[in-house]
């Protein structure tokens, strides 16, 4: 464990779990830096940012936050804790108080893909599977995007629905990937976001899964994130 800097931590986003942080969480561990990588359900804002709250009170002082599509409404939320020293976006959701997911998709920007979302007879949602790969993870590997695909978390109507009561990136310093072939988000949307949010921003050329095809410049804009962060 080291006290030099803040602890990252991990947030997932829709239709994905923990287990896509790998590539990110070992280059940033064998930097020395203290990473952990939440699990939540993604079926409730409250309880998502609940279980957020839990991980970062489990460490010792500061922590980092870095959110991945719909994990960047969590962390936007989430992030006014005090223990909260910054907030990472990935190519995700940056809302303002008042807004939900839902809400942000009712403008989406002209002539942008629409992201093949299916319900179930539950009335969650889910990726059209066959169509997973071209909409969230068109730079990865066939049978890499084929078992993201086989293997999703479904989203609940409750975090697409409930608003956001206090954007921490009003009070917190941000950070943000634009992906910049991305097929869920429209790159517009996140310059955006980022822009509104004044973040410092990074853009690369990759799909929706930039966190797992470009592990690279994703470590490199958490790494200068948590060296800006001052303890």
């Amino acid at each position: 464990m080291s006290n030099d800097n803040p602890t990252v931590v991990l947030v997932h986003g829709a239709f994905v779990d923990g287990s896509g942080w790998q590539p990110i969480h070992d280059i940033l561990t064998r930097d020395g830096l203290d990473v952990v990588v939440t699990q939540h359900s993604t079926r409730s804002l409250a309880d998502d940012v609940t279980e957020v709250h839990q991980v970062v009170e489990a460490q010792d002082g500061l922590v980092l936050l870095v959110g991945h599509s719909y994990g960047g409404v969590v962390i936007t939320e989430a992030g006014t804790h005090p223990q909260v020293a910054g907030l990472v976006y990935v190519a995700a959701f940056a809302p303002d108080a008042g807004e939900s997911v839902a809400s942000m998709l009712a403008e989406p920007v002209p002539d942008a893909p629409a992201p093949p979302i299916l319900p179930r007879k539950d009335g969650s949602l889910v990726l059209d599977r066959d169509r997973f790969q071209e909409a969230f993870a068109a730079d990865l590997p066939a049978g890499q995007a084929r078992f993201m695909a086989d293997s999703q978390a479904p989203w609940g109507g409750a975090a697409l629905s409930t608003a956001i009561t206090e954007a921490a990136w009003r009070s917190k310093p941000s950070w943000y990937v634009v992906a910049t072939e991305d097929r869920m988000i429209p790159p517009a949307a996140q310059e955006g976001m980022a822009a509104r949010a004044g973040a410092s921003v990074e853009t690369v050329a990759a799909s929706h899964s930039v966190y797992v095809s470009r592990p690279d410049v994703v470590a490199d804009l958490i790494r200068r994130a948590v060296k800006a962060i001052d303890l």
